[in-house]
């Protein structure tokens, strides 16, 4: 196999994964209303359509990081104190249209982009010093990330209405 198939498959499977992930997240929030989207009914503030919105926020960051290193990544400002939150003015349908596009997007980018391709991360306390991170890495985490919040996101939904995605 050329060094290229084993990238194209490797890249294949980790947007398979990422996909899978994506769509446990999606599947979650399958047939509820805004409101109940937007109900908070854990000791943690999250609300489903705040994942949702918290998801695709956080896969945006990471691709412009892919693209551009750190100053591409910190050229947008996030709403930290908005992001998990799904406002009165959004739906739980927009969330989810917003989503799909980023998940285009960042297939799209990832087709043009080298896996190996590495940047030094942003300072944070959360990141080791100096060090960087390859698109590859940056894909993990992503799938990382959704599959962390779809857990969450399965618990609000037990907690609304007794319904579970994985069972």
């Amino acid at each position: 196999m050329t060094t290229t198939a084993i990238a194209s498959t490797e890249l294949t499977d980790l947007l398979s994964v990422l996909a899978r992930t994506r769509d446990f997240l999606r599947f979650t929030v399958r047939g509820l209303t805004d409101e109940q989207a937007r109900l908070t009914p854990t000791a943690s503030q999250l609300s489903l359509g705040g994942l949702i919105k918290h998801v695709r926020t956080v896969e945006e960051s990471w691709m412009r990081f892919a693209v551009g290193g750190t100053e591409l990544m910190e050229s947008v400002q996030a709403d930290w104190v908005n992001g998990f939150r799904m406002l009165e003015d959004e739906t739980l349908d927009g969330l989810l249209k917003d989503y799909e596009e980023t998940a285009a997007k960042t297939e799209r980018l990832l087709g043009e982009l080298d896996l190996d391709t590495s940047h030094p991360l942003p300072v944070a306390p959360w990141f080791e010093a100096g060090a960087s991170w390859s698109i590859r890495k940056v894909v993990l985490h992503l799938i990382a990330e959704t599959a962390q919040h779809s857990g969450h996101a399965d618990i609000i939904r037990e907690t609304i209405d007794g319904q579970k995605t994985m069972g």
